[in-house]
């Protein structure tokens, strides 16, 4: 909102004075800065909410034959060996979690949002550093 004032003595409109270019851009960059450091404290309480799964996992659903019927089961898939193995110096791409429902196979899938969630979150404060540079950049320029 701009507020005018007269000037009594010379019945003249004052206005306000107008922002400079540079002061633009300083209260952009503010509101970048801003943007940044809320994402970063969803980033934070997401953490803070659980165990968050390695990059590159996913939960996959696969079946297993027997006599008595097919039954489906469920595994944390990574994209390189990391899990661990009953032998001790072999690590495995899979974990085996179970039935759908059970505590391993709840806990990859929160693991997993969890993961996706920050993945998402750290993309957008990326993109709004690269904004921010770009900011400068064209201040930078123009002298």
């Amino acid at each position: 909102m701009t507020i005018c004032s007269r000037n009594l003595h010379e019945n003249k409109l004052i206005l306000p004075e107008m922002p400079t270019k540079q002061d633009d851009i300083i209260n952009r960059a503010e509101l970048l800065q801003q943007a940044i450091a809320t994402l970063q404290l969803q980033i934070q309480h997401i953490l803070a909410s659980g165990e968050v799964a390695p990059p590159g996992c996913c939960v996959l659903r696969y079946q297993a034959h027997s006599p008595s019927g097919t039954y489906w089961y469920y595994k944390l898939h990574a994209t390189e060996p990391i899990f661990p193995t009953r032998l001790p110096d072999k690590l495995s791409k899979y974990k085996h979690l179970g039935k759908a429902g059970s505590p391993a196979h709840i806990d990859a899938v929160m693991q997993v949002a969890r993961r996706t969630q920050i993945q998402h979150l750290q993309s957008y404060i990326d993109s709004l550093r690269l904004n921010w540079a770009d900011l400068y950049e064209g201040l930078l320029e123009k002298k």
